[in-house]
């Protein structure tokens, strides 16, 4: 019965995304942004595990803030997820001009000023903002991209997947084996690699501090760049209140792996933790607080790694001061 009724769900959840895909392509953003958070504000009322751990996740990041700041955040953070996904279907058939028309690119030369034809750069991001948009806005502007990406379950979903992020040139690289091969081969012919490395998943990794806690996060970000002698880079996308999408992209860290170069990926890995961290705080809303983050802890014998001071870049994140 319970095989059924997830067909039945995903068949349904299917058919309604693909009414929306089609819809969205006589439908302004305005309005797609508009039905997005009215469903995610609905999305809300219902309790469920998800919205009980984006609580504890928000309690346990601001231990200072008020609870009805926080609650705020919470309300926030579901409309922007609905907006996020009215996003996702115009993004679908946009052209490239009225997405780069509603999108600011700060510091982009950071990203792109060290390109050769066999010498890309490794973007490193996370669930910030609308990071699709990111992807796509890049590709729109010139940029090859490829993505590192988890398959979908279901293969019509994963299906749509491939097809909004291969506009514009984009490629894919499905985690797995081979997918690092990939990602350094896309590097040696110039392209721009895209990694989101917010998440806890199953892959190696080591114990970074992020909002003053261990969390579990993928190491390939720092060990790529080392592998292919690239550059790496730091952006995020936020939704402005004018409705553009701002792209904001660091300065390049150059890695250097010295004698040890497991130890060299895992302090850049909370170098990188951090400045994801920083993005967060900022725009606390544009975050996805139902993540299991911290699904993870560290036992005796594991490190705990922290942004070191002498890593170039390593700023302190500032306090949330503004619920946007």
């Amino acid at each position: 019965m319970r095989s059924l009724l997830r067909t039945v769900r995903d068949d349904l959840g299917y058919v309604g995304v693909r009414a929306l895909l089609g819809g969205a392509r006589v439908m302004p953003l305005s309005v797609l942004r508009a039905v997005g958070r009215t469903i995610g504000g609905v999305a809300l009322a219902f309790p469920g595990r998800d919205r009980a751990r984006a609580r504890d996740h928000l309690a346990n990041a601001f231990p200072d803030r008020e609870p009805a700041w926080r609650d705020e955040v919470l309300t926030k953070c579901a409309r922007h997820l609905g907006m996020l996904l009215g996003e996702v279907a115009w993004l679908w058939s946009a052209p490239s001009s009225a997405i780069l028309g509603r999108t600011e690119f700060v510091g982009l030369g950071n990203l792109t000023g060290g390109l050769t034809a066999d010498r890309g750069a490794a973007l490193v991001t996370g669930h910030c903002g609308n990071w699709e948009w990111l992807n796509l806005a890049l590709g729109a502007s010139g940029v090859g991209m490829t993505v590192a990406a988890r398959e979908l379950q279901d293969s019509r979903f994963d299906e749509v997947a491939r097809r909004l992020r291969g506009r514009f040139g984009g490629e894919s690289a499905l985690r797995g084996k081979g997918a690092g091969a990939k990602l350094v081969q896309a590097l040696r012919r110039g392209r721009v690699i895209g990694l989101l490395i917010d998440q806890d998943i199953a892959a190696p990794g080591v114990f970074a501090e992020f909002f003053g806690r261990p969390a579990w996060t993928p190491v390939g970000a720092a060990l790529l760049p080392l592998r292919a002698s690239c550059p790496l880079v730091t952006g995020f996308a936020a939704r402005q209140p004018d409705g553009t999408m701002r792209l904001t992209f660091d300065p390049p860290i150059e890695p250097a792996p010295g004698d040890n170069p497991q130890a060299a990926a895992a302090r850049l890995t909370a170098l990188l933790t951090s400045r994801i961290e920083r993005q967060v705080r900022a725009y606390p809303v544009q975050w996805v607080w139902m993540h299991k983050r911290w699904r993870h802890q560290p036992g005796d014998a594991d490190t705990v790694w922290r942004a070191a001071a002498s890593l170039p870049g390593c700023d302190e994140p500032p306090p949330a001061t503004d619920v946007r």
